[in-house]
């Protein structure tokens, strides 16, 4: 807590160094402290010397006449005492010792005596504290013998040297908790900035993930369907015009459709945008959207048979969300590994018993000469969807066949 923005809090007293490196500057706080502290303790030094050199003064009356060589050297003590008070927080130690030893005899430093006892009820522990006021309480009982005064006893002069310190003492606790509390509750009030910092950037990680879960999911079965009418018109140069533009209505589509997804995710993954500004979140397809996948693969040529046993809107949301996500995957997979193939789409289940999701497609009878980029790599999003999700896929040849399977939860 010795770093300077708490030193206005927490002075670096605590530490070897009260005041911090040597050569700190002070702040503005600390010069009006200072020299309030160093004012009070050389104005008291002055006017009790004046008052004890002046035979008429009520404290020479109450005092009695005291040695002018007496009154001198308290007074040179005492103004040596208050300059100190201007490096207390540097110098505490020595400048307590030194007072301890002037409480024995001096009139005088009577007030910066105080605020040395203050100073460390703020600035030391506990234990540090009481031992220097029983040191300054030992030196008050030594003082009344030394230079006792004519209008109260022993006891008395005793007791009001003693009170005075003890309130000082307190006064200082009394400032040095009300800072801990400060610095305590500021403590506090960061680190739940920073947890609510590091709350809002894993949630940002975690909606980022699950967009560009969803881009790939939305582009790669954009971008196959873009593959397979290019390919077939590289393939057939020659088809009919009326094929080519059929096929390339359906490229143009498809891009179109591309594009706009593409610039839906990038709009939200831009940084710096206020929540405000955002766009709100399209409505995300569900296990009613099937069909409309299952046409639009067919207008790609690829022959699906699509067999759904339970009613769509009896699915909750967000299995259905996951549903669609995994046949369009497996859908893409077809087109991808093996083009032209038949593929078996069911989905069946019911409330209670869970929701399970199969895609079967013939094994392609030859393997490209190129590696297709992003291989395996949807199959593993969908893998860690289905977990998340509460669920479980598998993939793998059966037989001839490629099949998808997988089973996510449906509350009863």
């Amino acid at each position: 807590m010795s770093s300077p923005e708490y030193r206005w809090l927490w002075p670096s007293a605590l530490a070897a160094d009260p005041a911090g490196p040597l050569g700190a500057r002070r702040s503005t706080r600390d010069w009006v402290v200072d020299s309030l502290c160093f004012l009070l303790g050389i104005g008291c030094t002055v006017w009790i010397t004046v008052e004890l050199l002046d035979p008429g003064s009520s404290t020479t009356q109450a005092w009695g006449p005291v040695p002018r060589w007496l009154v001198i050297a308290d007074a040179s003590a005492g103004v040596i005492g208050a300059l100190g008070l201007w490096w207390r927080r540097r110098f505490l130690a020595l400048l307590a010792v030194y007072l301890v030893l002037l409480t024995t005899f001096s009139l005088a430093s009577a007030v910066t005596v105080l605020i040395v006892v203050f100073t460390v009820g703020v600035h030391r522990r506990f234990a540090v504290l009481a031992g220097y006021v029983a040191a300054i309480l030992a030196a008050n009982a030594v003082f009344p013998l030394l230079r006792p005064d004519s209008g109260v006893g022993y006891v008395e002069a005793f007791a009001w040297g003693a009170s005075t310190t003890v309130m000082a003492a307190l006064w200082g606790m009394l400032v040095r908790g009300r800072r801990q509390l400060i610095v305590t509750w500021r403590d506090r009030a960061e680190r739940a900035e920073a947890e609510q910092r590091l709350r809002v950037a894993q949630a940002r990680v975690l909606e980022r993930t699950r967009i560009a879960r969803e881009m790939h999911d939305v582009l790669a079965h954009r971008i196959s369907l873009l593959s397979l009418h290019a390919g077939a018109l590289e393939f057939r140069p020659g088809a009919p015009p009326e094929e080519i533009a059929g096929a390339a209505a359906v490229v143009r589509s498809s891009a179109h459709q591309a594009l706009q997804d593409l610039r839906a995710v990038i709009g939200v993954l831009r940084t710096g945008q206020p929540e405000d500004e955002q766009a709100p979140e399209r409505p995300q397809p569900t296990l009613s959207a099937l069909p409309a996948l299952a046409d639009e693969s067919r207008s790609a040529g690829i022959r699906v048979r699509l067999e759904i046993a339970p009613a769509p809107e009896t699915v909750p949301a967000a299995t259905g969300r996951a549903a669609y996500r995994i046949v369009q995957e497996g859908l893409t997979n077809a087109r991808k590994h093996a083009p032209g193939a038949a593929v078996r789409v069911a989905v069946g289940g019911a409330a209670g018993d869970g929701l399970t999701i199969e895609v079967r497609n013939p094994m392609p009878l030859t393997v490209p000469a190129r590696p297709i980029p992003g291989t395996g790599m949807g199959l593993i999003g969908l893998t860690e969807r289905a977990h998340l999700a509460g669920g479980r896929l598998d993939h793998g040849r059966v037989d001839d066949d490629f099949v998808l399977h997988a089973w996510l939860p449906w509350p009863p």
